[in-house]
């Protein structure tokens, strides 16, 4: 029998895969949710346990599959007390609720701390990454040897379809920020710097120390003890000794980018980094007296994550475009998030996130419970997204979005789904955020771990 999913993930390198309509798509996809689910349902505990909990046996439309999705805050469950007091052997239980792939456990008397453990994991093909955890406690996501398979063909595909560049080798690669060292961001960064950067180039990176999965972890664990009041004298000046140091860094690092920036102006580059880091940047580029008549005219900028509640004037793009020369076709925006294996990239004229056949939109309402009618036109809600393309987590996701879905043909022409460019979070418009599952949800995988 033919495979529903093969079908559609085969689709990652056709020309045409954002030009295929939610009519084309429906019927194939439906058949590749249940083909997923009959697949994972007996090999994930939570899943098995929402499926039990909805008397779902069959996914035969959409709206089937809506019990079987996971509130985003799934992969947050775990007790911060394992991370406190380093309980690997929890963490690897609780790991083990979430993963269609066993994770046998591993010897953890004498890890050192929670990069040692993921290394140890990663050993045996459990790769996990880490969310920033701006509003909270980070994510930790499971990914396989598949999942980074993907990511690398896929992180190449999206940016050379959003931002016009081939994928010559013919650019110096500069990055104007740090960005988390987890395996997700640490695969898209190779691909990307072996499909368009000159290997006759050293690649510029800031003088930075990475940021890790044991780095963020740490901070997560010390700002949830600030907020609780229960942080030690010592851990407070530890803290603020370590921001201070950080900021520093960073403030010299920056320094040292805008003269690297300004020596390479007469190549053709690819800069990278947040909005933030990519404005900060220009500000000082400009302070040295250059600006976009100095740099070559088809530079190319790769915009990763949004603006992380950063404060910049209205104007922040145009200032960075006129600043490193970066024509209107070669910029580049994903729509996308730890949670997801695939990006969606956004077109130049119609200015909108395009979604891939392998991934399945569904708009929910503000609670999460419940899809919206949508079959033509534009739906505003909650995103909840199916990505076939993810082998070592299940693929369906509730996020934390507020999006407005449109399944008519976009102004660029392509006659596939795609999401609007207002994209906001309900943590931000209503300062707290609550899926209705999710607390069952959360409760059922700390029993089990």
């Amino acid at each position: 029998m033919s495979s529903a999913i093969a079908e559609l993930t085969r689709l990652v390198d056709a020309a045409d895969r954002f030009d295929l309509s939610h009519a084309d798509l429906r019927e194939t996809q439906v058949k590749a949710l249940d083909e997923r689910f009959q697949e994972r349902r007996d090999r994930i505990k939570l899943l098995g346990h929402r499926a039990r909990a909805a008397g779902t046996t069959e996914i035969r439309d959409r709206e089937d599959a809506v019990p079987l999705l996971f509130p985003h805050s799934v992969y947050k469950s775990y007790p911060e007390s394992f991370l406190t007091e380093q309980r690997w052997d929890r963490l690897g239980a609780w790991l083990n609720t979430v993963s269609p792939h066993p994770i046998s456990p591993i010897e953890t008397a004498d890890i050192t701390g929670i990069d040692d453990w993921i290394e140890r994991l990663q050993a045996r093909g459990h790769y996990v990454s880490c969310s920033s955890g701006t509003t909270g406690k980070s994510a930790m996501l499971l990914a396989s040897d598949l999942d980074m398979d993907w990511s690398r063909t896929d992180t190449v595909n999206v940016f050379s379809w959003g931002s016009g560049v081939k994928p010559e080798q013919d650019r110096r690669m500069m990055s104007t920020g740090a960005s988390a060292a987890v395996p997700k961001n640490i695969v898209i960064g190779e691909a990307q710097r072996a499909a368009f950067g000159d290997p006759a180039k050293e690649p510029f990176r800031m003088p930075i120390p990475p940021i890790t999965v044991g780095t963020l972890t740490a901070m997560v664990v010390l700002r949830k003890k600030i907020a609780d009041g229960t942080a030690a004298p010592e851990e407070l000046a530890e803290f603020e000794r370590t921001s201070r140091e950080r900021q520093e860094a960073l403030e010299k690092a920056m320094v040292v980018g805008a003269a690297a920036l300004v020596e390479h102006r007469e190549e053709k580059l690819y800069i990278a980094g947040l909005w933030n880091s990519l404005f900060q940047m220009a500000v000082r580029v400009r302070d040295l007296g250059y600006s976009a008549k100095d740099f070559h005219p088809d530079n190319c900028i790769y915009v990763g994550g949004g603006l992380k509640r950063a404060q910049l004037p209205p104007d922040y793009q145009e200032f960075v475009h006129q600043t490193f020369n970066i024509p209107s076709d070669r910029e580049f925006q994903n729509y996308s998030m730890q949670e997801l294996n695939s990006g969606m990239p956004k077109c130049q004229e119609g200015d909108r996130y395009h979604v891939p056949p392998w991934i399945v939109p569904v708009i929910l309402d503000e609670q999460g419970d419940t899809a919206l009618p949508h079959e033509a036109g534009e739906v505003e809600g909650r995103a909840a997204f199916f990505d076939l393309s993810l082998d070592g987590r299940w693929g369906g996701i509730i996020t934390g979005d507020k999006i407005s879905l449109d399944l008519d043909p976009c102004a660029c022409g392509k006659r596939g789904p795609s999401v609007r460019n207002n994209i906001t979070r309900y943590a931000d418009i209503k300062g707290d955020d609550k899926i209705g599952c999710a607390g069952t949800v959360d409760a059922y995988v700390r029993g089990l771990s």
